[in-house]
């Protein structure tokens, strides 16, 4: 027995894959890490995850300006940072853990 397909049988065949290749390509994007590096979250790895968990910045949420004075707070404690990283670490702060940002997920 030969069967045979019809011209909307194999389009719905086809479109179906279509879609489903597109749900897999969607959720792999989001799975993908941010755009570029970010000198700024470089240098608050490196420099505030050797004192302080994530949880001190998701639960603070300061403007730029509370963040520069938060570090230099630090600097006044001892933490060793150039004037560059200072301005770095507050600008991504001020943003990613600002008033206005998103909440991150808790790791």
């Amino acid at each position: 027995m030969i069967l045979r397909r019809t011209l909307p049988g194999q389009l719905g065949a086809v479109f179906g894959g279509l879609l489903g290749g597109l749900i897999f390509v969607a959720a792999a994007a989001a799975q993908q890490p941010a755009d570029a590096p970010n000198p700024g979250r470089d240098a608050v790895m490196s420099k505030c995850f050797q004192c302080h968990t994530d949880a001190m910045f998701r639960d603070h949420r300061q403007d730029r300006r509370g963040w520069e004075a938060t570090i230099y707070r630090m600097v006044g404690r001892g933490g060793l940072y150039t004037a560059d990283e200072i301005k770095l670490m507050a600008d991504y702060l001020g943003t990613d853990f600002g008033p206005g940002a998103k909440p991150a997920p808790a790791k």
